[in-house]
């Protein structure tokens, strides 16, 4: 039997109507919507609902979304409990990791795993991420917590969770769209090993649980926070071409670039970049985004390799204030409408996920007994 592209490349896990991506042409969409289309006019609420209904919705349905997400926000109690300690003892996605999983011991649907009561969840996962991120971050620097602001979006709730006071409406704006850009992306590593565990009939939140242990690796989630640190490592665009020289020279990973998928820029860093654009003229503090700028020039010349999502995402959550080492939670406090929506659709058509493998392995061979080795 043929082996599989080394990483399963090529190999189709399954069939899902959630998103496509035609690499050659840089095209991704969400349920036949062009990123480019939702980019600029969808909030993310919206599109929470498109990918769990697989249609837009209607204002009265929109609503209704943005209701139960706002009822949903608050962690429930062992959760809540749990957060200081998290806060004291543990990296963030650690804690996200922990606390998605411990909040399934109190769920207020139990371990029905019906499909009504799997859409409860995955709803009310969707609304409680981006609170565990906040609290966690304002406990472990010593401020009291936040509560959500029903009255706010989910963009501009999370974000006046973690600073203390309401984001300007540009911000907010920003800050929505990088949610809608982040949302979902076929079956890249973390929604698969949700796929993975799902389709064993486990729960929905085991499956998340899983989908978070693979996003916390630097090859997947943590790359955004690897393009921030690298940023200030340059401190000066003078110093940017020098810098990823000596890099490549080296033949080590400038993060940020290239794509298993794209063969031509990544569309969402197409957004990216603009609204790092917008940020740095708005703030008028234009240095990280002139970096950006001639690391992607340098990257060009040199490998003719473009950036992906997470290069431009790290100056606009930078000058949105995030914490650098909250940027792959934030990833994931968009992401959670993927994943819960594509274990939904593995509970909707499930077969257990078993590959098959190519053994490389020694011959077989005779035992040797002990006394003789």
């Amino acid at each position: 039997m043929a082996a599989p592209g080394k990483g399963l490349e090529g190999v189709v896990a399954a069939e899902t109507a959630l998103s496509d991506i035609e690499g050659k042409k840089g095209i991704l969409s969400y349920v036949g919507y062009d990123i480019h289309d939702l980019a600029p006019n969808a909030v993310f609420e919206e599109v929470i609902y498109l990918l769990h209904h697989l249609e837009l919705p209607t204002p009265r349905q929109l609503d209704e979304i943005k209701d139960q997400i706002a009822r949903e926000r608050e962690p429930n109690e062992f959760a809540a409990q749990l957060m200081p300690y998290l806060a004291e003892k543990c990296a963030p996605m650690s804690m996200l990791r922990t606390a998605v999983s411990a909040s399934s011991a109190t769920d207020p649907d139990g371990w029905d795993t019906s499909e009504e009561a799997n859409y409860r969840k995955a709803i009310r996962l969707c609304a409680v991420l981006p609170t565990m991120v906040a609290q966690y971050d304002r406990l472990r620097r010593g401020e009291r917590i936040v509560p959500p602001d029903p009255t706010l979006s989910q963009a501009a709730n999370f974000l006046y969770m973690l600073k203390g006071d309401k984001a300007d409406d540009e911000s907010a704006r920003i800050f929505d769209t990088c949610l809608v850009l982040h949302a979902d992306h076929t079956m890249n590593a973390s929604t698969f090993a949700a796929r993975v565990c799902a389709a064993t009939l486990s729960d929905i939140h085991s499956a998340i649980t899983a989908a978070i242990a693979a996003l916390k690796g630097p090859l997947h989630g943590g790359a955004n926070e690897q393009v921030m640190r690298m940023i200030k490592e340059i401190e000066e665009p003078s110093r940017a071409r020098d810098y990823i020289v000596n890099r490549l020279n080296k033949k080590e990973k400038v993060m940020g670039f290239g794509h298993r998928v794209y063969k031509g820029e990544d569309p969402r860093a197409t957004h990216l970049r603009r609204m790092a654009k917008e940020l740095a003229e708005k703030t008028g503090d234009g240095r990280n985004y002139e970096i950006s700028q001639e690391i992607e020039k340098a990257m060009m010349d040199e490998k003719e390799i473009y950036p992906n999502v997470d290069f431009y995402a790290a100056s606009v959550y930078g000058y949105l204030r995030i914490p650098t080492d909250l940027f792959t939670p934030v990833f994931a406090c968009s992401r959670i409408s993927g994943w819960t929506a594509h274990v939904r659709e593995q509970y909707a058509d499930n077969r257990l996920i078993r590959p098959d493998h190519a053994y490389v392995g020694p011959a077989p061979r005779d035992w040797v007994p002990l006394s003789q080795r």
